[in-house]
Parts: C-alpha cells; structure tokens; sequence
C-alpha cells in the first residue's frame, strides 16, 4: 500500500467520521439486541464498552452540543432510577444503554429514538396481547426496539 492510498484512507475517514461512528453504534446495539432476545439479559462488560463508543462519536464532528449530551446522560440516569423505583420493571440494562445513547446522540435525538422505541414496544405488546401470547404481567426484551428507532432515525434523518 502506497503513502497516497494510505492519505485516502485518512481522509476518508476523517470525512465520514460520524457516519462510521453511527455504523459501528448500530453494530453495538445490533449485538445487544440478538444477546436481550436470547437470554433477556446483556453482558455487563459488553454494554459498558458502548462509552468507548459513545467518547469516539464525541470526538466526531457533528451538530450535538455539549448541553444536549449532558442532558442526554441525565435522562439515562433517570431511567436508572425508574428500573431501581420499579424493582427492574425496567431493566438496568435497559436504563444503562439509554445513558449511553444519549451520550452518544444527545438529548432531542434521545427522546425522540425513546418515542419510537416506546411506540413501537407498545404495537408489539398489543399484538402478543390480541394473540393470547402475552398477558398484562408478560416481560420482553426493551433493546431490540431501542435498535429499530435508532436504525431507523439514522436511516431516515441522519441524525
């Protein structure tokens, strides 16, 4: 490999930074997901590694600011209350990869992946309910639908 083809490389990825930190994010939850819906539980050590990501897409250039980042950790860190107030009603790993995405995207994007999360973890229960699968206590897995409106949000408006 030449020194030219090794400054294209660079440049490319200093160029397409955010969008390489966004791919690997979805990688990351990609992989939580497929671990939430096999055990319904995420590997500690796997979900923390999600910070190093989240200080990389930091580093990226992007239109978050500093306050949107803060807030987005203090949402985190409410959803952290909210699993310790319901007994895990609401898992930790659940309320950690919220911290983490909202490190990583900032508040306005948070809540708005939160919505659709919510939304469409709400149009699934309805369903298992109206096919007798799911009763009103039924658990499920939280961070596959954190994943699609994540996925989904950067497919259609590149956050």
């Amino acid at each position: 490999m030449c020194i030219r083809d090794r400054i294209n490389i660079v440049d490319f990825i200093l160029e397409n930074g955010w969008n390489l930190c966004q791919i690997a994010f979805s990688l990351y939850l990609l992989v939580l997901s497929c671990m939430d819906m096999k055990k319904t539980q995420v590997h500690l050590g796997f979900l923390l590694s999600g910070i190093l990501l989240a200080i990389l897409g930091g580093m990226c250039e992007r239109s978050v600011t500093i306050v949107e980042i803060i807030l987005g950790a203090v949402t985190g860190v409410l959803f952290l209350l909210l699993s310790k107030l319901t007994e895990e009603a609401f898992g930790y790993g659940d309320s950690i990869l919220i911290f983490i995405t909202g490190i990583f995207i900032g508040f306005w994007n948070l809540i708005t992946v939160l919505f659709i999360a919510f939304f469409l973890a709400g149009g699934f229960s309805i369903f298992m309910l109206l096919k007798m699968k799911f009763h009103r206590k039924s658990k499920f897995p939280f961070i596959p639908f954190i994943m699609a409106a994540y996925a989904g949000g950067m497919i259609f408006s590149g956050y």
